[in-house]
C-alpha cells in the first residue's frame, strides 16, 4: 500500500528537531533509521544525524514504515491539527471520528457514508493528508491509546485492549508485538508508571504553546452550571453523561494545567472507561487543544488597532463537552444576561438531569440528555415553571428532537455549513445563535456573530467602513477574534 514518506522539507524538519520547536509538535514525526524509533519534534533525546532521519505527516505513516514509538517523548501525546481547507477538513473530520470512536463496530465504508463521500475518495484525501490509509491510521490510533493506558494506568491488559477498540486480546497482542516488537505486559514493566487510584484514570493532553489558560477558564467560570460544572482557580470539573449504544455512562472529569509541561492533566472517573475515547475527544474539543496559536496570532495581528492588549497570545475558543447542553444554554441566553441564562440552565439540570455520585460536593447531577427533553410533553408546561418562555422551550425541544433522530449533528467532525443551515430552520434559531453554536459545538474556526452586542460594542470606536472591513482580515480565525473581543470588554469592565 502506498505510503507518503516525505511530505515536508527535510532540512526545515531537521531544524525544527534541533530547536525542539513546540510549534511543530504533531505536525510531523521523525523516524530514525539507526534505532528504528520515531519521535515528536520536541523529543529531548540526543539529536540523531540528519542522514538517519525520515519525516512523516502522521504517527500512522511512521508506523507503517516500520518505526516504533519513542518511550520518552510518547507520540501518542502529540496534539492534533485544526481543520483548514476543505479537503483537509474532510480528512481531519474522518480522523476525529476515528480518534473518538475507534470504529469498534463500524467499517471504513460506514465512515465514508457518515461524511457523505465514497470510500475511494476518503482513502485518497486521507492518504494526501496523513500519508496512510484510514485503516492504517485506525490501527495506529488504537495502539497508541492502548499504549497510553498501559503506561498511565494499572488496568488489566484485556481491559486495555477492549477499551482501545480491539475485538480480541489475541488481535491486540499480535499487532502490538508486530508494530512495537514487545509484548504489552513488557511495556508496563519498562516504564516508570505509578498505579492510579481505583476510581479514576489520569491522562496528559498536549497542546501547542502558548495557551491562554486564564482567559479560557474565566469564560467557562462565568457560564458554569452549578451542580453540573465547577470552576476553581486551577481546575475545571464537571459531570458527564455519554451514550454508547443503549447505555448511558455517567461520571465526572477534572482538568487542570500539567506542571512544567505544555499540556493539561485530565482525570476521569473509572465509570467512563467504556466511553474513554469519546470522553478524551470531548475534553480536547472543550479546551481547543488542537489549535495552531501561531497561525491565529499572525492572522489576528490587525486587532491591535482596537487595543494594545490584542491579540492575546495563545487565545483559545472554548468548545463544548456536551453539545446539547451548550446549545440549550445558547437558546436560554437569547436576549438575557449571561447570569440569567446560567440560572435557567441550573434549574433545567436540577429538574430533569440525573443524580450522579462524585468526589466533589459541588457536582451532583448531569445535564438532561436530548432524549429526556424530547419526552417532555407539552414542553412549555414542563419548562415554563422554571422561567423558560414557551418559544424558547419549543426551540430547545426541536433541537433535542433533531439530535435524537440524527438529523442534526453537533460535533467537530460534522460539516459546519450543512449543520448551520439545518439549525437556521429550527424555530427560534437566528443568525446569532447559529454562529455561536457553530463556534463552540461544531468547532468552526471562522464563526462571527456580527450582530452580537458585545462584538458591536468592541468595534464601536472604529469608523463605519473599518467596522465592516477589519473583521474580514481575521478570516479564517474569526471565532478566535470573537472570543478576544468579548475578553477585551470583560477586561475593560473590570
Amino acid at each position: 500500500m502506498e505510503i507518503r514518506t516525505l511530505p515536508l522539507d527535510k532540512t526545515a524538519c531537521y531544524d525544527a528537531m534541533r530547536a525542539h520547536d513546540s510549534r511543530f509538535d504533531g505536525r510531523f514525526f521523525c523516524g530514525v533509521s539507526s534505532t528504528g524509533i520515531y519521535c515528536r519534534p520536541i523529543c529531548r533525546v540526543k539529536l540523531p544525524q540528519e542522514k538517519n532521519c525520515s519525516f512523516f505527516p502522521s504517527a500512522a505513516a511512521a508506523e507503517a514504515a516500520g518505526y516504533r514509538p519513542c518511550l520518552r517523548c510518547r507520540p501518542e501525546l502529540a496534539p492534533g491539527l485544526a481543520p483548514a481547507d476543505s479537503f483537509a477538513r474532510i480528512a481531519r473530520s474522518a480522523a476525529r471520528i476515528i480518534e473518538t470512536e475507534c470504529l469498534a463496530d463500524q467499517k471504513i465504508v460506514d465512515l465514508a457514508e457518515m461524511l457523505g463521500i465514497t470510500d475511494r475518495h476518503l482513502r485518497r484525501i486521507f492518504l494526501s493528508e496523513y500519508g496512510v490509509s484510514p485503516v492504517q491510521f485506525l490501527q495506529t490510533r488504537r495502539l497508541l491509546l492502548a499504549k497510553s493506558l498501559l503506561t498511565d494506568t494499572s488496568l488489566p491488559v484485556t481491559e486495555v485492549a477492549m477499551t482501545a477498540g480491539f475485538g480480541s486480546i489475541r488481535r491486540f497482542n499480535d499487532l502490538f508485538q508486530k508494530r512495537y516488537r514487545l509484548a504489552p505486559s513488557r511495556l508496563r514493566k519498562e516504564t516508570e508508571s505509578g498505579l492510579r487510584v481505583a476510581d479514576s484514570l489520569t491522562f496528559t493532553l498536549a497542546y501547542r504553546p502558548p495557551y491562554a489558560w486564564n482567559e479560557l477558564l474565566s469564560f467557562l467560570r462565568d457560564r458554569a452550571i452549578p451542580g453540573v460544572e465547577s470552576v476553581t482557580a486551577e481546575a475545571y470539573r464537571r459531570t458527564a453523561a455519554i451514550r454508547k449504544g443503549d447505555t448511558v455512562h455517567k461520571g465526572w472529569i477534572s482538568v487542570s494545567p500539567a506542571p512544567r509541561r505544555d499540556a493539561l492533566t485530565a482525570t476521569l472517573s473509572m465509570s467512563l472507561l467504556p466511553v474513554l475515547p469519546q470522553a478524551l475527544a470531548r475534553i480536547r474539543h472543550l479546551f481547543d487543544l488542537d489549535s495552531d496559536p501561531a497561525a491565529v496570532q499572525e492572522k489576528l495581528s490587525s486587532m491591535a488597532a482596537l487595543s494594545p492588549h490584542l491579540p492575546v497570545a495563545g487565545i483559545r475558543v472554548p468548545g463544548s463537552f456536551d453539545a446539547f447542553e451548550m446549545a440549550t444554554r445558547a437558546v436560554l441566553g437569547q436576549q438575557v444576561t449571561v447570569k440569567a441564562a446560567r440560572t435557567l440552565a441550573t434549574r433545567l439540570a436540577a429538574s430533569f438531569g440525573e443524580k450522579v455520585e462524585t468526589p466533589f460536593a459541588e457536582l451532583c447531577c448531569t445535564f438532561p440528555l436530548p432524549e429526556r427533553v424530547c419526552g417532555l410533553e407539552p414542553v412549555a408546561d414542563h419548562l415554563g415553571p422554571l422561567g423558560v418562555i414557551g418559544a424558547r422551550a419549543r426551540s430547545i425541544q426541536a433541537l433535542a428532537q433533531g439530535i435524537s433522530s440524527g438529523s442534526i449533528t453537533l460535533s467537530p467532525h460534522a460539516d459546519a455549513a450543512q449543520e448551520m443551515a439545518k439549525l437556521l430552520k429550527l424555530p427560534g434559531f437566528g443568525p446569532w445563535t447559529v454562529q455561536y453554536v457553530a463556534m463552540r459545538a461544531l468547532g468552526w474556526p471562522d464563526a462571527f456573530p456580527d450582530t452580537d452586542y458585545g462584538v458591536k460594542k468592541a468595534l464601536a470606536t472604529l469608523p463605519e467602513g473599518k467596522r465592516r472591513e477589519l473583521p474580514k482580515t481575521w478570516s479564517p480565525w474569526r471565532s478566535y477574534a470573537t472570543i478576544s473581543l468579548w475578553n477585551l470588554l470583560s477586561t475593560t469592565k473590570e
